[in-house]
């Protein structure tokens, strides 16, 4: 008993203020800043996941109206500037988890897919 007592007193022993552990990627300080994502994405749509996510995203069918414009990259050593995304096959793997939204309103920015690479990046 004395040792269960010594255990839940002890410097660096579990405590309630501990935030819930989440993926490191998921966190972010500051507001979203479309123009410094690239890299591995993964594109989450179960909004039941969302706090997992580091921002939430738009898919727009009109490049006008588009904050950033995407080329998808095969591999993700050619993805190292804005627009550049290489799909990731899990979560687990990607460097971004974004979740995608149906309703413009609710995102924090759109993206429009490109199929030339010269035409991708940030439109801000």
């Amino acid at each position: 008993m004395l040792l269960t007592a010594w255990l839940a007193t002890a410097p660096g022993g579990p405590t309630a203020s501990q935030p819930p552990a989440v993926p490191g990627h998921a966190l972010r300080t500051g507001p979203l800043e479309p123009c410094r994502i690239y890299g591995s994405v993964y594109l989450e749509t179960d909004p039941g996941r969302r706090r997992y996510c580091y921002g939430t995203v738009y898919v727009e069918p009109e490049e006008a109206f588009a904050d950033v414009v995407i080329f998808k990259e095969d591999n993700k050593l050619f993805a190292d500037k804005a627009g550049l995304w290489a799909d990731a096959p899990a979560r687990d793997f990607a460097d971004y988890v974004l979740l995608v939204t149906t309703d413009r309103s609710r995102a924090d920015f759109a993206i429009h897919y490109t199929k030339v690479r010269s035409f991708a990046g940030c439109k801000k």
